[in-house]
C-alpha cells in the first residue's frame, strides 16, 4: 500500500506536536505549531533539537531523529510531577471579593480539610472568595496560631499547603 499524502501529513503533524510539547522543558527548542507542514520553521526546530541532543544537524527527521524526538518526548511524560507555584509572591493577599484560580485552589485546599477533620468546615469551590471561605481562612488561621486576619498572606498560604499535603500523605 503507497504512503499517502494524508499519511505524510499525520506523521509530520505527530512530531511538530513532540517538539511542541518539548519546547516546553527545553527552551532551546522553538516553539512551533502543528500544522502538517514541515516547512521552513519545523527545519529549524529539528535542527535546533539535533544540535542540542547530539544527532547531526540537517533539519530533516531521519529515523534517528525521530526516535530521539519521541524518546525524549516520553521521557518527560513520564517525569516526576512539576510543583506549581501558584502563590504570586511573598507580598500578595487573597481576600474576600476576589476571584481567579489561587481562590480556586486555596478553597480546594480548606474544603479537603473539612472533609478530613471534623473540626474544620467543608466550603463550596467556586474561585469566588465569599465569606464562608473568610470564615474557614480565619479559622485555620487561629488552630495554627496565624494572625486571623480572613485573609491569606504567603505565610497562611504556606500552612496551607503544608496541612494539604500532610492530608494528602495520609490518605488512602
Amino acid at each position: 500500500m503507497a504512503y499517502t499524502n494524508a499519511q505524510k501529513k499525520q506523521h509530520i503533524r505527530e512530531i511538530q506536536t513532540y517538539l511542541y510539547g518539548i519546547s516546553f522543558f527545553d527552551g532551546r527548542i522553538p516553539r512551533i505549531i502543528p500544522d502538517g507542514i514541515y516547512g521552513r520553521e519545523t527545519a529549524v526546530a529539528v535542527r535546533a533539537f539535533q544540535r542540542e541532543y547530539g544527532i547531526a544537524e540537517t533539519g530533516n527527521t531521519d529515523s534517528a531523529t525521530w526516535d530521539k524526538i519521541v524518546s525524549v518526548y516520553q521521557a518527560y511524560q513520564h517525569s516526576n510531577p512539576i510543583a506549581y507555584n501558584i502563590f504570586p509572591s511573598s507580598g500578595y493577599v487573597v481576600r474576600q471579593g476576589d476571584k481567579g484560580l489561587v481562590v480556586y485552589i486555596l478553597q480546594a485546599m480548606l474544603n479537603d480539610l473539612g472533609i478530613k477533620y471534623d473540626n474544620m468546615p467543608a466550603i463550596a469551590v467556586s474561585g469566588t472568595y465569599n465569606a464562608p471561605t473568610a470564615e474557614a481562612v480565619k479559622l485555620f488561621q487561629r488552630k495554627t496560631g496565624l494572625p486571623q486576619s480572613g485573609s491569606v498572606d504567603s505565610g497562611t498560604w504556606n500552612m496551607l499547603v503544608r496541612a494539604s499535603e500532610h492530608i494528602n500523605k495520609t490518605a488512602g
